[in-house]
């Protein structure tokens, strides 16, 4: 089941005032940006948050579950903690926090059709 780009708005929006987030499609389904990291999954209708220990002591008693078949368990947060905007950005903005800087993506490399390269 795809995700309805309504419950990704409404859970951006409620993200509102963390550090620069926004969501993009990933495989059908959508990432979650924080800081310039990948800090959740939006993966049928259920949202997932990457797992970090201060994420996990903050979310409390909070389910575990992988949001795609071989995926790493995160954080699942229950639709009816959606609604506590300001419980969203701090526990978001803690995992952004604890999470490594994003690898620097490798230049790539011109496409070669055939033609001698240019000097």
């Amino acid at each position: 089941m795809a995700t309805d780009r309504g419950t990704v708005s409404f859970i951006v929006d409620q993200l509102s005032g963390a550090d620069d987030v926004s969501a993009k499609p990933m495989f059908g389904e959508y990432g979650v940006y924080s800081a310039g990291k990948l800090v959740a999954l939006i993966c049928d209708g259920q949202l997932f948050i990457k797992p970090t220990p201060g994420g996990r002591a903050f979310a409390g008693e909070c389910a575990e579950a992988a949001p795609y078949p071989g995926a790493k368990p995160c954080l699942l947060i229950d639709p009816e903690r959606w609604d506590d905007g300001d419980w969203l950005v701090a526990l978001v903005t803690m995992t952004a926090a604890e999470l490594p800087a994003p690898k620097p993506k490798a230049p790539r490399k011109p496409k070669r059709n055939g033609a001698p390269p240019v000097p």
